[in-house]
Order: C-alpha cells, then structure tokens, then sequence
C-alpha cells in the first residue's frame, strides 16, 4: 500500500514523541495519562502544533496528572440535575450567604460601583454569583484543575472534545501567566478563581480590573469583579431590566409551553403562551419573545416566564435553576442593603 507524504511526516512525528518519552525518567507506562493512553499523542501533537509546546514539556505534565472518579461521578450527576428547585434552593439561600454577602458588597462597594458604571451590570448581580459559585472566594474547589481537565477530556466521552479544548486553553494560560499548572485548583469541571472560570471563559473575559498588570481572578476579588460583569456586558445584559415575571397556569396544555422540554434557547412569544394557559403576573408585550418554566417548590409547583436578563444569567450556567437562585439572591442581597 503507498504511504502518502502525510503518513510519513505523522509516522515519524509519533516515533520522535515515542523517543522523548522512553528518553524520560517520568514513568509514563505506568501513569494514568502516560503514552499507553490513546488520546495522549494525538494531545501532544496538536499542542505542539499548535500552541508551539514542547513534546517533552506536555508529556511530562499529561504523566503527572492523575484519574479521578470522583470527578467523573460529580459530573455525571450534578445538583440541578439531581435536586428539585426547593431543595437547590435551600443549599443556596441561608442567612450565612446573606450576610457574607453583605460584607462582600461593603468591603469591594468601590469596585462593584465602577464595574456597574463602566460594564452595566448592577452589584447585587455579581455578588450574587461570586456568592453562589465560591462563597465569596471561600470555596474556590480543591480538585488540581490539570487532573480535572485530563480526566475529563480524556476519559469523559460524552464532552471529551470540550474539556480537552479547556485542557489546552489551561496550559496556553498558565504559560501566559507564568503560573505552575500542576498547582492550581478548582471545581471538578476545571473552574477557577473567584468566578470559578473555565480557562476559555477566562481567556475571553477576565479583565485586570484593577490595573496592576495582572489578571488574577485566583487572589484578587477586585479582578473577580471586573471580569464577571465584563461575562455579563458581552452576553447582553440589560441593566435595569428585569429577569423573570411570575405566571399562573390553567387548562392541560400550559406543559407544551415549557422551555425546559425544548432547550434553553427555544422561545414563544407572550401571545403564545397565554393560549396555552399561561397567564404572567405583570404586563408583557404579547411579540416578545420569553422563556416558560415550572419548578417544584415542595407542597406547589410554581411558575415562571423568563426574560432576556434571565437567559443571560444561563450562560454562566447552562440551567434554569442556577439563574433563580442567583436572581433571588441578588434581590435579597439588594433588599438587605437598601430596605
């Protein structure tokens, strides 16, 4: 069979990798992400080719990295997949995170005042979610982001490509940042810092807010601040809009409204809707286009139509849940500090 000029340049890539390897102290035969893995190679030659990476240089790092089930289990199985809307809530909306918040908003006030001014995202909004996803930095994840990404996009078939996207932007961003990747910690999904970023959210969004030089959403709340409402300003927040209307629902058909049986991104409009049995609870221009959801508050189901703003809140988070949650603590945040 003839081997074209491709097969031979690849043939003689994989034998010079093979030889950085075997030339390594490291033992890669015996690691969980050592050359014997199928997905390695192929890893190291795009980042090479790429990214300009050296063989050695990423082999050695893919060997370092460890499999963790428990990050498999977590992500086949995560909390608004899992709970109903009155048990996710309550993880979420305690006095504790109330008042923390509180302080949160106090001690950054300047801040979170310019990132309004200069982004259009009110301050409620991003402590909001600094508070659900870290606690207001306390709980920024304790899984080593490089074993999360490489378990993931190696050993996670349903969004391998994803996370082995995020495995390199990782690598590209601790190169950038002269940071030591094998050090860093996140979520089990690879998230850092404060706003818990993926590295290409991180790449795309995060800002250095306070002009030292540096962008650091690991250390520095201030860069936290500046980058979620800069997240939020380029997936078109609406400042002062509101997010969600509350409706009542009558007759068999109000469940052929619900987005959630269709995706995030399918819409009706309001008209639609209220012939379908869904009546909103504050006025809505019948054109305009919403999203429709039902929750199980516990002894009730409740009902809401989405707007704009909320559908922004998702792009955080690809769930209708989460963008709630951070909703209403945003208004409580805000009713607290200015009853």
């Amino acid at each position: 069979m003839q081997i074209t000029g491709f097969s031979r340049v690849a043939r003689h890539w994989r034998r010079a990798v093979l030889a950085v390897a075997c030339s390594l102290t490291a033992p890669f035969a015996a690691a969980d992400y050592g050359v014997e893995h199928p997905a390695v190679l192929p890893f190291v030659q795009e980042m090479q080719s790429e990214h300009g990476f050296s063989a050695d240089y990423v082999l050695r790092l893919l060997a370092d990295a460890e499999r963790r089930q428990p990050i498999l289990d977590a992500i086949s199985r995560p909390a608004e997949r899992v709970r109903p809307w009155h048990e996710y809530r309550a993880i979420f909306m305690t006095e504790q995170r109330l008042q923390q918040g509180l302080e949160f908003w106090d001690e950054y006030a300047d801040a979170l005042e310019r990132a309004e001014q200069e982004y259009g995202v009110e301050p409620e909004v991003i402590v909001a979610i600094i508070g659900v996803e870290t606690f207001y930095g306390r709980h920024k994840g304790t899984h080593r982001v490089l074993d999360a990404l490489t378990t993931l996009g190696f050993d996670y078939p349903p969004r391998a490509d994803f996370f082995r996207r995020q495995l390199k932007a990782f690598l590209v961003l601790t190169r950038e940042q002269q940071m030591d990747p094998t050090l860093l910690t996140g979520s089990y999904a690879g998230a850092m810092g404060y706003p818990q970023f993926i590295p290409s959210s991180y790449q795309v969004f995060a800002v250095d807010f306070d002009g030292d030089g540096k962008v650091d959403i690991w250390n520095n709340p201030i860069d936290a601040i500046g980058s979620v409402a800069n997240y939020f300003k380029e997936h078109n927040w609406q400042h002062g809009e509101p997010v969600v209307v509350a409706a009542e629902v009558a007759g068999d058909e109000y469940a052929e409204g619900i987005t959630l049986n269709n995706g995030l991104q399918a819409r009706l409009t309001v008209a639609e809707l209220r012939t379908l049995g869904w009546q909103p609870a504050s006025t809505l221009p019948d054109e305009q286009r919403v999203m429709s959801f039902e929750f199980d508050a516990g002894d009730h189901q409740q009902h809401w139509i989405g707007l704009d703003n909320l559908y922004a809140i998702t792009r955080y988070n690809h769930s209708v849940m989460y963008a709630m949650v951070v909703h209403q603590l945003a208004q409580q945040l805000r009713e607290a500090r200015n009853p």
